[in-house]
Formats: C-alpha cells, sequence, structure tokens
C-alpha cells in the first residue's frame, strides 16, 4: 500500500481545521489514532492492517499535530469532524478503523452517524472507563519531551536500541522474536515508534485530552449498528481483555471478535499476519473486499 505521509490536507469543519491524508483508490477507509499519534500513526494502522484496494484517510485527531484541540475535545465532537470531512470529500459512508485511544471516537461516530458507517474494526480499544492510571514516568517523559534536545536525544536512544524497547512492550520471549523476525512487521513497529518523536510536542495536548476522557467515559454500545470486528490481545495490561474488548463483543449487536494469544498493547504489530487475516474476512462478509 502506497500512503503519502507527508502532504497532508486540511478539511475546514463548523469547529475548526482537521488534518488528514488521503491515499490510494477504491473503498474508503478512515484510519483513527491513539495516544501520541497523528495521521501518521493513523497511516500506519491502515497500512498494518487494511487490504491493498482500500483508500485510506489518515487523520490527525483533534490535539495532534495540525488539528487544534479546539476541533474536537469530547467523542461527539470529534464524531462530527469526520463526517465532515466526509462530506467535504464527497463521500457517503466509509469503513472505520481505531485503534487504543482512537476507540472512542470510532464508537461515537458509529452511534451519532450510523448511516454513515459501513464497518467498524476496534484495535486494542477502550470499551469503558480505564482504571488503570498513567504511570509517573509517563508524565515526566512527557514534561521532557517539551525540549528539542532531549527529544532528539531519546529519539536516538530508542532507534539505536529498539530491540530492547520491545522487552517493555512484550513480556512474552516468543512472541518478542516472532516481531524480531517479521521484517514488514518490525519496520512498521519502527516508523510508529520513532515516529512518535516528531513533532511531538503537537501531540501531547491530544494525549492528554485522550487521558482524561477514556479514564470516565461510557459508551452507548448497546446502540451500535455497523457490523463490528474487534482485534484485542488476551494479555493487554493496558486494557485488559475483560474490561474493554470482551465488554465490547458483548454489548455491541452486530460484533465479533478475535482475541490474540499472548497478544499485549501492541497486538497489531505481533499478530500482524493474524490480524489482516480476520481484517479481510470480516471486509469480504461485508461485501468490501
Amino acid at each position: 500500500m502506497n500512503l503519502n505521509l507527508t502532504q497532508t490536507k486540511l478539511c475546514k469543519t463548523p469547529t475548526g481545521p482537521l488534518e488528514y491524508t488521503d491515499s490510494g483508490s477504491g473503498e474508503p477507509l478512515l484510519a483513527l489514532h491513539g495516544a501520541m499519534g497523528g495521521h501518521d500513526q493513523s497511516a500506519i494502522l491502515a497500512q498494518t492492517i487494511a487490504p491493498e484496494s482500500f483508500r485510506i484517510l489518515a487523520v490527525s485527531r483533534p490535539g495532534y499535530l495540525g488539528t487544534p484541540i479546539s476541533t474536537g475535545k469530547t467523542p461527539e465532537e470529534q464524531a462530527d469532524c469526520y463526517a465532515a470531512l466526509l462530506d467535504h470529500l464527497g463521500i457517503e459512508k466509509v469503513t472505520v478503523a481505531a485503534i487504543s485511544g482512537g476507540g472512542y471516537s470510532a464508537l461515537y461516530f458509529a452511534h451519532r452517524h450510523p448511516g454513515r458507517c459501513k464497518a467498524l474494526i476496534l484495535c486494542s480499544t477502550t470499551g469503558g472507563p480505564m482504571e488503570q492510571k498513567p504511570p509517573r514516568s509517563f508524565k515526566l517523559k512527557t514534561v521532557l519531551l517539551r525540549f528539542d534536545f532531549l527529544t532528539r536525544r531519546m529519539k536516538q536512544k530508542v532507534a539505536n536500541n529498539l530491540e530492547s524497547t520491545l522487552k517493555r512492550s512484550i513480556r512474552f520471549p516468543e512472541v518478542r522474536q516472532a516481531l524480531l523476525k517479521d521484517k514488514i512487521a518490525m519496520d512498521l513497529y519502527r516508523k510508529l515508534t520513532l515516529g512518535m518523536f516528531d513533532g511531538v510536542r503537537n501531540r501531547l495536548e491530544g494525549t492528554f485530552n485522550d487521558i482524561l476522557i477514556t479514564q470516565k467515559q461510557t459508551y452507548p454500545l448497546s446502540e451500535l449498528k455497523p457490523p463490528t470486528l474487534i482485534i484485542h490481545g488476551d494479555s493487554d495490561s493496558l486494557l485488559p481483555l475483560e474490561n474493554h474488548g470482551a465488554k465490547l463483543a458483548l454489548k455491541i449487536p452486530n460484533a465479533t471478535i478475535y482475541v490474540a494469544p499472548k497478544g499485549e498493547h501492541v497486538t497489531l504489530f505481533t499478530h500482524r499476519t493474524m490480524i489482516r487475516e480476520r481484517v479481510a474476512d470480516f471486509l469480504h462478509t461485508q461485501g468490501l473486499c
């Protein structure tokens, strides 16, 4: 999939600008990143799971990169921004794929604009309030990332020893080794991990907003109408399966779930091949692939 990550565009929504990239042709897919993200991270999500035949709309959610937080702080406001983007592009309906903290706005898009959501793919996303608060080390890191020279040093340190960072995200040695052997998955993981350092100060406001929302937000899951595929790791310590993925699968009426064995919050990469197969099967069943 050839995704142009440099030529961003701005859509004027009723509440403010929304940054996005538009790549490929065919069935449209709206990709929504998680915390510390942006349009580049949305595009990596799409590149990891979506079939080649899709047109990818990769957005920077409010508070990230070129989209100011004032464009939409709440899940409802963000959902309406996506609808405005579709209006701008002349697209009636779209498949939506979200990861991690991008899930809340995806759920509200499906709820507020059900006639415009063909299908919903939720990868390691929230299903209710998060019980776990960010560690103190995260708060310290976000302070340090406001200094450019420290950001450059941190990025270089990670780049020089990416394998060691995997140990903090993947506790199962066999899963970690399998990822290291998957050249495509590792390249995507490297892009996502190092990309977070680029323009990082313009990723922080959205991240803090996501944390506030996901700590208290509940969702109208039983009212959702679009067919939904849920992807979740059975060992996700950040968003435990029973509190999030399993809850989504139980309460969303037309939902199916793929539980990744020994999958953690980076299941998107560690189980990339299996996830792509599940996504392709799901989209084929819906007549979208």
